[in-house]
């Protein structure tokens, strides 16, 4: 399995961004796919999730209204639309994948990074003010 991200990059306060992550060597439709981020100093934040098999997604409360998270299934490619970025949301964003079942149906749950097997590297975000 390889994840593959890219979009990341410096923008102004207020600019937007698009991030891929593509995927490979999986069933894409029966997997969970996940947006983490983590600033300096921070711990690695879950902030959106998809299920690419019913199209149900979730995010952080801190995302919503933001950030919209999208698959392309053909392309087997996750995609996070991030708008009217701030400088808190400066940080490396990673991609990541889990095969357990029913994932976001566990609020509690798909946001710990634990729950998930594969990550990808990382794309840096900066947002500058």
């Amino acid at each position: 399995v390889q994840l593959v991200e890219s979009g990341g990059a410096l923008v102004q306060a207020g600019g937007s961004l698009r991030l891929s992550c593509a995927a490979s060597g999986l069933s894409f439709g029966a997997y969970t796919f996940a947006w983490f981020r983590q600033a300096p100093g921070k711990e690695r934040e879950g902030v959106s999730a998809i299920s690419p098999g019913d199209g149900r997604s979730v995010y952080v409360d801190s995302v919503k209204g933001q950030f919209t998270i999208s698959s392309d299934n053909a392309k087997a490619t996750v995609y996070l639309q991030l708008n009217n970025l701030k400088p808190e949301d400066t940080a490396l964003y990673y991609c990541a994948t889990s095969s357990t079942p029913r994932l976001l149906s566990r609020p509690t749950l798909w946001a710990r990074a634990l729950m998930y097997d594969y990550w990808g590297q990382g794309t840096q975000v900066t947002v500058s003010s």
